[in-house]
């Protein structure tokens, strides 16, 4: 076996924390990327990161990436499904997927002394998946079955409106999970095209973390043979929002709000700002949406913020669940805050507990090897390395409080999208939204 010379090696991640780890990136012959985090742990983390999310499907085929996160499960032609899972349950070793946006995980955590075993058979169904058309049809119902039960969720479906209007005409804005009518469509035969243009090694990241030893994982992964060499993922900024109100209306009892801004992607130097200004604003108990929409007021008894970072792309987004005759008023409240964090900054207080939260945040996300191998795998896949721990805390402490209000300027109410799930009206929100089409800043 031959490997590249590793290009990432970083020992002692913070001394501020008990973290230590060595970690190494390898590309071996097959043009398979291999990202190693030692631990000195019993446990070890393997997972299979492909570079291709619903984002990148073209809306005829919308849902095929998480199709195939099911799909893939099934087997191959020598290794059925049931053998996949007694296989795991043997070790007490547990195996699962996920689809995103932007990438597609599959990954197992087990004892050490099993990895092999989540090598060989993730190998196996990313390499040579049966994905024969009974399963497809099989796979079809339940997936039916998990869009009836999304679309029963109304803040899942706030959400999706509001993502729908952030990203017009892009996968963004698109449900990961696809449409019934995508979903109906997809054959046995479309899903192997869409594997053969995405699955090469050349779009694949593994991801192992954990303790034993690691070079008889490198030898089983060189030889791991995948579908024809992938293109990479072709991604550019989806256009501008044109509308900025969705309403659905259902018999709720209470009405899910969205309120989203586009704002900085993963490649922007703001991205650290903007994490502190959503900590700031919803991120936390102590945020200012919480405290006074829920803890003051008593308009709701959920509200939060969340931000997104895409490649060229980001949004950031206020969510709450209040009663219909309060809807408007939780509105023009949220845009109150934005707008008087715009106008004064955080107090220094404020800033201090948000950046102690998301360093304490990023910490205890990295106990244990799963955690471990998510992040190794995911910093591989979106900047083509493992970046040191101790970075990453640098660059939120050097964030200033006048960089969080010249961010907030970027967030004004005419540049919101809103999207209402509930017994409500376009006409509700008439007095609170400025105009029925959205400005977008630079």
């Amino acid at each position: 076996m031959a490997t590249a010379a590793v290009p990432v090696t970083v020992h002692g991640v913070d001394r501020r924390s008990t973290m230590t780890s060595s970690i190494s990136l390898h590309l071996l012959d097959n043009g398979l990327r291999v990202v190693i985090d030692e631990m000195a742990v019993a446990s070890s983390a393997i997972g299979f990161w492909v570079h291709t999310g619903s984002r990148d499907e073209p809306e005829a085929l919308a849902g095929a990436s998480h199709f195939l996160e099911h799909l893939l499960f099934k087997g191959t032609e020598e290794r059925g499904a049931a053998s996949i899972a007694e296989a795991f349950d043997a070790v007490g070793g547990d195996c699962n997927a996920f689809t995103t946006k932007e990438y597609t995980a599959f990954y197992a955590r087990l004892l050490a002394e099993d990895a092999g075993l989540a090598v060989d058979i993730l190998s196996d169904i990313l390499s040579t998946p049966a994905l024969r058309p009974i399963d497809v049809d099989a796979e079809r119902l339940v997936i039916s079955e998990e869009l009836a039960m999304h679309g029963d969720e109304p803040a899942d479906l706030s959400s999706e409106l509001s993502s729908a209007l952030l990203y017009p005409g892009s996968g963004l804005g698109r449900d990961t999970l696809g449409t019934k009518a995508t979903i109906a469509s997809l054959t046995a035969t479309d899903i192997r095209q869409f594997f053969n243009d995405h699955y090469g090694a050349n779009n694949l990241v593994v991801a192992i973390a954990g303790g034993g030893a690691k070079e008889p994982l490198l030898e089983r992964l060189n030889s791991f043979g995948s579908a024809p060499r992938s293109l990479a993922p072709d991604r550019s900024a989806p256009k501008e929002p044109s509308t900025n109100l969705s309403v659905k209306r259902l018999p709720t009892e209470q009405v899910h709000l969205t309120i989203g801004w586009r704002s900085v992607d993963r490649q922007s130097p703001q991205r650290v700002v903007a994490g502190l200004y959503n900590h700031l604003l919803g991120g936390g108990l102590s945020s200012r949406l919480f405290q006074r929409i829920r803890e003051r007021e008593g308009l709701a008894y959920s509200v939060w913020s969340e931000r997104e970072v895409y490649d060229h792309a980001g949004s950031l987004n206020i969510m709450a669940g209040t009663s219909p005759d309060r809807a408007s008023q939780v509105v023009e409240i949220c845009f109150e805050e934005v707008l008087q964090l715009a106008a004064s900054g955080p107090t220094p207080r404020e800033l201090a507990v948000a950046k102690g939260n998301l360093r304490a945040e990023l910490l205890l996300s990295l106990e244990d090897s799963g955690a471990r191998m998510h992040f190794a795998a995911t910093e591989v896949l979106r900047y083509g390395r493992v970046r040191p721990i101790g970075e990453l805390l640098q660059e939120l402490d050097s964030v200033t409080s006048t960089e969080i209000a010249e961010f907030a300027t970027t967030l004004h109410p005419d540049a919101a999208v809103v999207a209402a799930v509930g017994p409500v009206s376009k006409k509700s929100f008439a007095q609170v939204l400025p105009s029925s089409k959205v400005r977008v800043p630079s």
